[in-house]
C-alpha cells in the first residue's frame, strides 16, 4: 500500500478559511479541501505548502503552527496530512490548479462535500469555533 505525504493549508484572512475544489476527472474530484500538496523528497512540509500555494492559487502565506496531522486510509493509498495555520499575505487568488476555490466562514464548512482525510479538520475547526462563540 502506498503512503503519501501531503499538506494542508488552513488560511486565515479576517474570519475567513480558503478552501479549494479538486479538478474534475482528479483523485476524488469535484471534492472540497484545504489547499495544499505532495511534500517532495528533501522539502519540509512549511516549505511545501509555501510552494503548493503558489503553484495552485498564486497566493503568499505565512505558515504558522501546525494545527494536526491526519492519517488517512483510502481504499487505494494512505494519506498523511500534515495541516498548518497559515496567515494570507498577498495576492490575488486563482484558480490555477484547481476547479474552484472559495473563502467561507468556518461555520460554513459542513456544508461543503469535503475529502475524506480533510473532515477531522472540518470537525476539529468547527468545535473550536464553537467554542470560541461560547467564550465571549
Amino acid at each position: 500500500m502506498r503512503t503519501v505525504n501531503v499538506t494542508a493549508a488552513i488560511i486565515e484572512r479576517g474570519r475567513e478559511i480558503l478552501i479549494s475544489q479538486r479538478l474534475k476527472g482528479s483523485h476524488m474530484g469535484l471534492k472540497w479541501e484545504f489547499p495544499g500538496g505532495k511534500i517532495e523528497p528533501g522539502e519540509s512540509p512549511e516549505e511545501c505548502l509555501r510552494r503548493e500555494i503558489k503553484e495552485e492559487l498564486d497566493l503568499d502565506i505565512r505558515v504558522g503552527d501546525r494545527l494536526m496531522i491526519v492519517e488517512h486510509q483510502y481504499e487505494e493509498l494512505k494519506v498523511i496530512l500534515y495541516c498548518y495555520r497559515c496567515s494570507y499575505l498577498g495576492g490575488e487568488t486563482k484558480a490555477k490548479d484547481c476547479h474552484d476555490f472559495r473563502w467561507v466562514v468556518i461555520g460554513d464548512l459542513k456544508s461543503f462535500d469535503f475529502a475524506e482525510a480533510d473532515l477531522p479538520v472540518v470537525r476539529y475547526l468547527t468545535a473550536q469555533a464553537g467554542s470560541d462563540a461560547g467564550s465571549d
